[in-house]
């Protein structure tokens, strides 16, 4: 009889250590990672759904990511814009409230505040989050607003800024006389007429256009009884251009009563309009703003008339005084804020000529000879809204509009009065002539009306706390979006880690057991090893 040894009927015995330690060391694994497995297929059935929900948690970090980037650039811009709010109120307000004290720089204090607020705005304009200009558009690299002092002074001497284009646009509205291009004859004794100066004449070869300059004659009226208006009309009529316009009075054969009035009114090249109002008097000296009534001379040997050819004389006299105030005043200021409008216009638009008093139309500045103020991408049909200029998605059908412009109506408007207000100065080395200090005073009393109204909410126009509205949808829009990626993150990491994960409990306990076994099997085994025929007998 054979005896075999016990090695190959242990066999067995090995490989089912082997495969006790294989699960062991499965199960040390799970627990020290925390996962089924470390590679997909070790996942099972659901290693395809745990794939797509790892994209779907990335994709949500990613738009978390740009949220982030979104809330940090569109916080940063509305900072801006709340210090653009608080200058233009501040600014409004010291129109409102500012006097005619003028300083040694021949500027109000209110003036002195819109110069520290307009270096500010550009600031607020040229606003950066990280290498990103906020103002810009598209331009995110470019800086949108030129220096403030550029735009104030100019570059060199070659390159005219805001003052310079003033100046000029001044001069041009004057005309040569100082009388806003208007001129005052009387046809007849007893009447008075106020004319312009130039005509268009389309029939010109080129044709010659009406010049924007100067004062332009809107309409007139009197109360004065059996006088008779003219209003305004081609002088002397003609079949064909050029005629200048021109309106008149005439008073008759009869004298005006005291109190009788004669308005004319006047637009300006601001869109604005103003009034001349002369009332008639018999008050010696004559009060200002009226015109005396020819008493006659009654003491005389033969007593004289009343004549209404006299007081219609007195008319003339002091139509032109009151015309010149009207053009050294409020002309001055319509004329500045018209300034600013074609300044911060694109292109720019100056003065053709020199000198400028005789120059009768506007040309387009160039780079060459004028500031350009605004640097970033321009706001044209083609370019779209300003809000569009940048657009982000922060989901997989969400996108957010969050660009911004400084040559928004909005924007562009408050810097121009803002820049005019703080540009314009009288010379105070002429303060201390009387006739020089009533024009300052009508100059800047002018100016100050036309900044406060230009910096108020109008109807149916941008405003900065549209924009600042945009900006708050489109956070509203991120938050709304990023609160449902969180609640949905957290679901399917859920969903991932049922997949993915294990119970630890479960897993040390099933280790427990595993090692219980192995280490009775290695018992068993290192027993039957040790077994031979003499130790059984």
């Amino acid at each position: 009889m054979t005896i075999s040894g016990v090695s190959g009927r242990t066999s067995y015995i090995g490989s089912g250590i082997t495969s006790l330690r294989d699960q062991l060391d499965t199960l040390t694994q799970q627990l020290s990672s925390g996962k089924v497995s470390n590679t997909y297929a070790g996942q099972g059935s659901g290693r395809s759904l745990a794939i797509a929900l790892r994209a779907q948690i990335s994709n949500v970090a990613a738009y978390a990511d740009t949220a982030v980037n979104l809330n940090t650039r569109i916080g940063v811009a509305n900072l801006s814009l709340q210090r653009l709010v608080a200058i233009g109120s501040e600014v409004k307000g010291a129109a409102v409230s500012a006097g005619s004290n003028f300083d040694n720089t021949g500027q109000t204090p209110g003036q002195k505040t819109a110069s520290l607020d307009f270096y500010d705005s550009v600031d607020m304009l040229n606003a950066k989050s990280g290498d990103r200009y906020l103002f810009s558009g598209r331009a995110t690299d470019t800086a949108p607003v030129a220096p403030a002092d550029q735009i104030m002074n100019g570059n060199g001497a070659a390159i005219a800024g805001l003052k310079q284009v003033i100046s000029e646009r001044n001069q041009a509205d004057l005309g040569a006389s100082g009388m806003g291009h208007m001129l005052l004859s009387q046809p007849t004794t007893t009447s008075v007429q106020i004319g312009e100066d130039f005509a268009a004449d389309p029939t010109a070869t080129p044709p010659v256009a009406a010049t924007p300059f100067g004062l332009k004659l809107n309409a007139i009226s009197t109360t004065i009884t059996g006088a008779t208006v003219t209003q305004p009309t081609a002088t002397p009529p003609a079949t064909t251009p050029p005629s200048p316009l021109a309106m008149s009075v005439d008073l008759g054969a009869t004298n005006p009563k005291d109190g009788d009035q004669i308005k004319f009114t006047f637009n300006l090249p601001d869109g604005t309009t103003e009034d001349i109002v002369l009332t008639a008097s018999s008050a010696t000296p004559t009060p200002a703003g009226s015109f005396a009534i020819d008493p006659g001379q009654p003491n005389a040997t033969p007593p004289v008339a009343p004549s209404s050819a006299v007081t219609a004389a007195n008319l003339n006299t002091a139509l032109t005084s009151a015309v010149k105030s009207l053009a050294n005043g409020p002309l001055v200021a319509a004329s500045s804020i018209q300034a600013g409008n074609e300044f911060f216009d694109q292109p720019p638009m100056r003065v053709q000529g020199s000198p400028a008093s005789a120059a009768t139309s506007l040309v387009a500045g160039t780079a060459a000879n004028t500031v350009i103020w605004y640097q970033g991408e321009q706001n044209t049909a083609a370019n779209g809204s300003a809000r569009g200029s940048a657009i982000s998605q922060i989901d997989t059908s969400i996108t957010v509009q969050y660009g911004a412009r400084a040559d928004e109506q909005a924007l562009r408007s408050q810097l121009q009065t803002v820049a005019v207000f703080a540009a314009v100065a009288v010379d105070p080395a002429q303060l201390g002539n009387a006739t020089y200090a009533k024009n300052a005073n009508a100059q800047i009393a002018a100016l100050n009306q036309r900044v406060a109204q230009n910096l108020a909410a109008v109807p149916g126009q941008q405003t900065i706390q549209d924009i600042q509205a945009d900006f708050a949808g489109a956070q509203a829009s991120i938050k709304s979006t990023t609160d449902r990626q969180v609640q949905t993150k957290a679901m399917a990491q859920t969903m991932l880690d049922s997949i993915e994960g294990i119970n630890n409990d479960e897993v040390a306990t099933k280790i427990l057991a595993l090692q219980t076994a192995l280490q009775a099997s290695y018992q068993t085994t290192s027993n039957l090893y040790q077994m031979s025929l003499v130790k059984f007998l």
